[in-house]
């Protein structure tokens, strides 16, 4: 989790992921990160936290994570900070989360960015190309409208089905199945 807005996709992710009894979750949050949770989210940092499995220090590139020979299926960075991203397609692995996605793509598992920002420069849109050519996945937060969504939260929640989906976990949810009309 990483300082761009959108703490609640991290949130949302770590609880339908604990009802995925294969699925062990690993959270490192940054310190721009903790200063999201405060702005936007009436939870706290520890609350977080205690949704998922093993908890690492922002700082220790020495985690399990940081090492290819810990499997892992992947690495989703929820909200992913253009920071970030600019580390990741540069490969600087100058802390856990980015020494973490440097490793993910080194042994090709999947990556998903989820970018939080808009407009994009120029910058962001090559970091982004960069990123992809390595074999990351960049999943902006876009609302599926056509769902007709009453909610942030059936927004949300969507939006975590579909990048779990991305790693073959089905969780339920509305899908598009071709058939829905404008009323």
């Amino acid at each position: 989790m990483t300082g761009a807005t959108g703490a609640v996709y991290t949130v949302r992710l770590l609880q339908v992921l604990q009802s995925c009894p294969d699925v062990e979750t690993h959270l490192v949050i940054s310190p721009s990160g903790v200063l999201n949770i405060k702005y936007e989210l009436d939870i706290g940092r520890h609350e977080i936290q205690a949704l998922a499995d093993q908890v690492h220090s922002f700082r220790d590139v020495g985690a399990t994570l940081a090492s290819g020979s810990f499997p892992t299926a992947g690495m989703v960075i929820v909200p992913c900070s253009m920071r970030t991203l600019a580390a990741v397609a540069h490969g600087l692995s100058d802390n856990l989360i980015t020494r973490a996605a440097d490793v993910t793509l080194k042994e090709r598992r999947r990556l998903v960015m989820m970018v939080r920002e808009t407009p994009f420069n120029l910058a962001h849109l090559r970091n982004m190309t960069a990123v992809t050519e390595m074999g990351g996945i960049i999943f902006p937060p876009m609302p599926a409208f056509y769902l007709r969504p009453k909610s942030i939260d059936d927004i949300v929640d969507h939006t975590v089905m579909r990048v779990l989906e991305l790693f073959d976990i089905q969780v339920p949810g509305e899908r598009w199945d071709g058939s829905q009309k404008p009323s």
